[in-house]
């Protein structure tokens, strides 16, 4: 376990639930809408709620749809802030990346925050006033040597510039597997402020229900990384239905589609949980995957996992998952064969899978506490913080899942980030109403339709 799950190192100290650390009261955190990283964004603004922790969520690329903004209003803490800005990985962005720099500043001037999430890269390269985090869910470089493993184009050059620089300003990197730490190194530049920490989940929209014969999938369609191209070749030899689901349309490819599995599209949560907790089987051939939610939900719902043996979801699922080589269809096939015809093996990988899936579990009602200290070096300091820049900072980065059955007091709750404050904390929302007026795309909860005119 520590040799895989580095985030309990000796410079981690632990905190009793009596001891005092002021947390931030505002933190601005970047999304994109589609894939992992809009659920990892929301699930961290719910985890925070019971702390009185606002965060304001500035997403750029797509904007987020009906349902994901009406599950973002459930979210009492969460202020939406929406864009249409390119994404750093697009095909030549850069113009649209600075003036979504110009934009979070202007957010960063008029919110007094405290703290800056970014869950990209290229961002974290401002002159932030607050300290700077960045949670480094995947790259294109990675992408690129595990997918196309080709020499990378000269187009993608400005990209790693970008990507380095950002990782080079950031007063803490997180990432959550050490594969994906290890691609940022090779690709990148060594890290000397990074945790490793894994990704979690709420469980109380996930339940395991009775389960049926059919073979469930999750991904962005179009994307190569996913691999749900060789679930869609295997399943004329299968059994039982397949059953994909994920956006099919692409923002340049158009609308995709996949023969002999039936496309569900893109869903709502709530709807996917269904299809979790009712799926026997979860398959995901992945080439590339630096954490991979969807196999968590799967795992929580008590699926038997078939996985892309790749090297980070070995890390995660390792003796809780059938794994086949990516390129390899007959193992895909056989693996689900046997899956399908063996009800004590699927059984019983099931099993294991949902207990593994307690490591990283997060909980709603806030009954977790913060365990861990991590020592942030030369952190600036945020407007309303007493830190001055070049001093020590503090950094909350993991809580302790108290009923996870697997717990040895390195289990992770989800990401947290604080500042160490000599400053008392004010309600988060005291004066959100004022501090918002008049900035371009801010949605304070409860949200409303009419309210999104987003910046582009």
């Amino acid at each position: 376990m520590e040799e895989r799950f580095p985030w309990h190192k000796a410079d981690c100290m632990t905190i009793t639930p009596d001891a005092t650390l002021t947390l931030p009261r505002r933190i601005l955190m970047t999304a994109v809408t589609i894939g992992g990283v809009w659920t990892f964004a929301l699930e961290l603004a719910r985890g925070v709620t019971p702390y009185g922790i606002e965060v304001v969520l500035a997403t750029m690329g797509e904007l987020p749809g009906a349902d994901q903004r009406r599950e973002a209003a459930q979210i009492e803490n969460l202020i939406l802030c929406e864009s249409r800005f390119s994404l750093e990985w697009m095909d030549d962005p850069w113009e649209d990346v600075q003036r979504a720099g110009a934009w979070l500043l202007s957010l960063e001037s008029r919110l007094q925050l405290d703290q800056v999430h970014h869950n990209g890269y290229a961002h974290a390269a401002l002159p932030w006033q607050a300290p700077c985090l960045i949670t480094a869910h995947s790259c294109v470089l990675s992408w690129w040597a595990m997918v196309q493993q080709t020499e990378l184009p000269d187009r993608f050059l400005r990209y790693r510039q970008e990507v380095s620089r950002g990782l080079a300003a950031a007063d803490m990197v997180a990432v959550p597997t050490s594969a994906m730490l290890q691609a940022l190194q090779i690709h990148y530049l060594a890290l000397p402020r990074v945790r490793v920490i894994p990704n979690a989940r709420c469980t109380d929209l996930f339940h395991p229900a009775a389960k049926e014969a059919y073979i469930f999938s999750v991904g962005r369609i179009w994307d190569e990384a996913k691999n749900l191209a060789a679930v869609a070749q295997a399943a004329p030899f299968l059994p039982w239905p397949v059953y994909v689901a994920g956006e099919q349309d692409h923002h340049e490819s158009g609308s995709m589609q996949m023969e002999n599995v039936s496309l569900l599209g893109r869903l709502p949560s709530r709807q996917l949980a269904g299809w979790f907790e009712r799926g026997a089987v979860y398959a995901l051939p992945a080439r590339y995957e630096p954490f991979g939610l969807s196999v968590l939900e799967a795992a929580i719902c008590r699926c038997a996992l078939v996985l892309g043996d790749i090297e980070s979801l070995r890390e995660l699922w390792d003796g809780a998952a059938l794994f086949v080589p990516p390129d390899d269809p007959l193992a895909l096939i056989a693996a689900l064969q046997q899956l399908c015809s063996n009800h004590s093996h699927r059984a019983a990988l099931a099993f294991q899978a949902h207990r593994r899936s307690s490591r990283f579990q997060s909980h709603p009602d806030g009954g977790s506490i913060p365990r861990g200290v991590q020592r942030g070096c030369a952190a600036p300091s945020g407007p309303r913080s007493g830190w001055r820049k070049g001093e020590a900072m503090p950094f909350v980065t993991f809580c302790q899942s108290p009923d996870s059955r697997e717990n040895r007091g390195d289990a992770p709750f989800s990401l947290w980030v604080a500042t160490g404050s000599r400053v008392p904390a004010e309600p988060a929302n005291t004066h959100r109403a004022t501090e918002l007026k008049g900035v371009p795309g801010c949605c304070p909860a409860p949200l409303q339709a009419n309210d999104f005119g987003g910046t582009s």
